[in-house]
């Protein structure tokens, strides 16, 4: 089959992964979800990366079939989600110690630029019952953007907001998945057995799409990806090659009421926020030449020039470069050192007048 014109958006693939991203269009997709198999043996039951089984193992039970196998099947899917990615867009690759460092030695080999790895603490993990070893108590996200050329998203502040107005970092303490949220079958058991708690993914696409964009799971397992995406008002492209794990996750979406417009908003970074010079604000009179700013403190006095620049003593420049020469700082941020004197001796900073300007603009 083809490379299909359009995007399949909100929709439940079944099929084979790198069949699947085949079929999809070159740089259609904003970011990326992937938690691949692990490939590790189950009781004398070693898995290949298709799931199908080698028989007569009797291995320690995190043993791989085949690393050569794994590792090709890993590029293989991986070269096509590179393709699909737009050239300004992020992947999420997850695993634990069984296959995260072989995932991530193939995504730098394959060109991609590694921005963070986030440990996903689990706040209940399984017991080691044999007790020799420790208890495995986390997994790893390694976040990487298609290239170091990338201009990739990051939603700074609303990861700074989520996280109590304190900058998120790189360990998130979550719990596994459980109670009403953990799916089962008609018998009443888990119908999934590593479905990923909604929490993680919300923080994931939260971090770097915004509503509209399009997210796509490789391995959707059971939905999460897809039911949170929904949920933020995002697309999604999920593939599943079991086909009773594709329907429960088609049903699942279809529970899901996305979030209003409102709601879903996310403020745009620095990277795409409109640009005003302070000199237009010269220029429209908003703060006239001759003007005087000083910081807050009242420490330093600087006088506005027509063309926008400042003097203060024998130190002349932009907002920025005088207010980091007063303070002998490698750098300075104008906008909020800087406060305007009002004519009732009060004061005024400076980046209240460019809000103003651009909510009018």
């Amino acid at each position: 089959m083809g490379v299909e014109l359009e995007l399949p958006l909100d929709a439940v693939l079944v099929g084979d992964c790198v069949a699947a991203l085949r079929r999809l269009p070159p740089a259609s997709v904003h970011a990326i979800f992937a938690d691949p198999p692990y490939n590790l043996q189950l009781k004398g039951e070693l898995h290949r990366p298709d799931h199908s089984l080698v028989d007569g193992v009797d291995d320690a039970w995190d043993q791989f079939a085949d690393f050569a196998a794994y590792d090709a099947f890993t590029r293989e899917w991986l070269s096509e989600c590179r393709r699909v990615l737009r050239r300004d867009g992020t992947i999420w690759v997850m695993g634990a110690y069984h296959n995260v460092f072989r995932l991530g030695v193939a995504l730098q080999d394959l060109g991609f630029w590694v921005l963070n790895d986030v440990v996903w603490r689990k706040a209940n993990p399984m017991p080691n019952f044999r007790g020799r070893r420790f208890t495995n108590a986390h997994e790893t996200l390694i976040w990487a953007a298609r290239g170091p050329e990338s201009k990739h998203r990051f939603n700074y502040q609303q990861m700074k907001a989520l996280n109590d107005d304190v900058q998120m970092r790189s360990d998130w303490f979550i719990p596994l998945c459980t109670g009403h949220e953990r799916l089962r079958d008609c018998e009443g058991r888990k119908l999934h057995p590593t479905q990923k708690p909604e929490a993680l993914l919300h923080r994931v696409i939260l971090a770097c799409t915004a509503p509209g964009e399009v997210i796509l799971d490789p391995f959707l397992g059971s939905g999460t990806t897809a039911a949170v995406a929904r949920r933020l008002g995002r697309h999604f492209i999920g593939i599943e090659r079991d086909p009773s794990y594709a329907e429960a996750a088609r049903a699942r979406v279809a529970t899901i009421e996305p979030l209003s417009e409102s709601a879903a908003l996310v403020a745009p970074t620095k990277r795409e926020q409109p640009r005003l010079p302070f000199g237009s604000l010269v220029a429209n009179a908003t703060i006239p030449p001759g003007s005087v700013l000083t910081d807050r403190q009242r420490r330093w006095r600087a006088i506005v020039g027509a063309d926008g620049s400042l003097s203060c003593g024998r130190v002349q420049g932009s907002i920025h470069a005088v207010g980091a020469a007063v303070q002998e700082a490698p750098s300075c941020n104008g906008w909020v050192f800087w406060h305007v004197e009002q004519k009732d001796g009060g004061l005024r900073l400076l980046d209240l007048y460019r809000a103003e300007a651009l909510a009018t603009a």
